[in-house]
């Protein structure tokens, strides 16, 4: 849990930015999923020359699921709780993330935000030296992570994960073991129907050429920020593009979002306004920032 918070908006600010709406939700899911549906088509019509860029752009709509399924965790995608809890299921499938899994992670990070030994995200410490920032772009943490998480669920065994209650550990591993049901009968029925190379050109490649560029964009989040319960400087805010902010569903404003999670994605940008002045990390541009991290990690060799 973040501090500070109740000096940042009032309570009429705060409760002016509280509107969720299945209207505003509807649409941004409807455009996502047109990415989706038109970056596959690519792939399909695609010749071999053009084929790794059309792979790549599916790549990018798909591993950007992310953006939804964080915002129906919050519960504010949708003013429906049942839209949240479907979509939010199924726009987490992809990149084996699981909901409900997620939910005890992302919970206990925003509590224990930039806090060692509470914050889950610090499992994974910033990278030190180059070998360290490319191994998370790369993902290996990640798919680490995400094929432990399977692993124990089908032994039932989710221990290691103290965020994880032992009151909501059956609804976890039930749910994990579905997601790899449906992902892995998904793939072979693919596979069998249209050839081997379908659950490859639709699945497992897009996700691992679209990863590092997901992992590079959440590095950005909290690296460098302080280490502390400040909420005012423990999270950094990236101005960037508005096609960024449309695919990633408003994350950019990532600090107006840590400070207020009930805030639903349609109105940050209304937040970033009202608080702005009042944030230590604000940074502009995802590239320029990952140069400026490289270029920090070279020097410091």
């Amino acid at each position: 849990m973040t501090t500070l918070s109740d000096r940042v908006l009032s309570a009429a600010e705060l409760r002016a930015l509280q509107t969720r709406s299945d209207a505003r939700g509807a649409a941004r899911l409807a455009t996502h999923l047109a990415l989706l549906g038109g970056t596959g088509w690519l792939v399909a019509i695609t010749s071999s020359w053009t084929l790794l860029p059309a792979v790549l752009a599916l790549g990018l709509a798909q591993v950007a699921l992310f953006a939804p399924a964080h915002e129906t965790m919050h519960q504010t995608a949708f003013a429906s709780r049942r839209a949240n809890a479907v979509i939010g299921w199924l726009a987490s499938c992809p990149s084996l993330l699981n909901a409900q899994f997620y939910a005890s992670f992302h919970l206990a990070h925003h509590r224990h935000t930039q806090i060692a030994g509470q914050d889950p995200e610090l499992d994974a410490p910033p990278p030190d030296d180059l070998r360290g920032y490319a191994t998370r772009i790369l993902g290996v943490p990640y798919w680490s992570l995400r094929l432990r998480v399977v692993a124990d669920c089908w032994r039932g065994d989710l221990r290691r994960y103290p965020y994880v209650s032992a009151a909501a550990a059956p609804r976890v591993i039930r749910s994990v073991r579905a997601m790899t049901l449906l992902l892995g009968g998904g793939a072979i029925g693919s596979a069998l129907l249209f050839g081997w190379a379908t659950p490859l050109l639709y699945w497992i490649g897009p996700q691992l050429l679209g990863q590092p560029f997901l992992r590079a964009y959440l590095l950005a989040e909290h690296t460098g920020c302080t280490l502390d319960r400040n909420g005012l400087t423990n999270t950094r805010t990236t101005l960037t593009t508005a096609a960024v902010r449309l695919l990633m569903w408003n994350m950019p404003y990532h600090a107006e979002h840590h400070l207020f999670p009930s805030i639903p994605f349609h109105l940050l940008p209304d937040a970033h306004a009202a608080m702005r002045d009042r944030l230590e990390f604000v940074q502009p541009g995802y590239v320029r920032w990952n140069v400026g991290l490289v270029r920090r990690l070279v020097a410091s060799r």
